[in-house]
């Protein structure tokens, strides 16, 4: 395999407020929410992997039960959780990873945040 078929596909381009105030919202919003769009099927298709493995009746879940799943397994489930979030750090560059570190609590929780809100998009009924 050559080194261009395994590139990347660029980063998608989230349309932001240009008003961020601070380094974290800057970096949610230039970093995390288009790493988020990129890696969007993956992150679906992990999770739908991982239900199975729990043994959870996700299907017949109601849509608020399904909304409330989603969010008590990422913050429950230390191994779903440290899974998804790798998977998008393994996205930042060497620059992106200094910021990230340097703001690592208050980047993670938004991280956590927006990855729940990103797997709860897909619920639908």
């Amino acid at each position: 395999m050559n080194n261009e078929s395994r590139q990347m596909p660029d980063r998608p381009v989230v349309d932001t407020r240009p008003t961020a105030v601070s380094v974290a919202e800057q970096f949610q919003n230039q970093t995390l929410r288009p790493v988020l769009k990129l890696l969007d099927a993956g992150l679906m298709t992990y999770w739908l992997h991982h239900l199975p493995k729990r043994k959870t009746p996700f299907e017949r879940f109601t849509k608020p039960e399904k909304l409330a799943h989603i969010e008590r397994a990422i913050r429950d489930d230390t191994k779903l959780r440290l899974t998804l979030v790798g998977m998008v750090l393994g996205q930042f560059t060497p620059e992106e990873w200094a910021i990230f570190t340097a703001n690592e609590s208050e980047l993670t929780r938004r991280l956590l945040t927006l990855l729940i809100q990103r797997l709860q998009s897909h619920i639908d009924t």
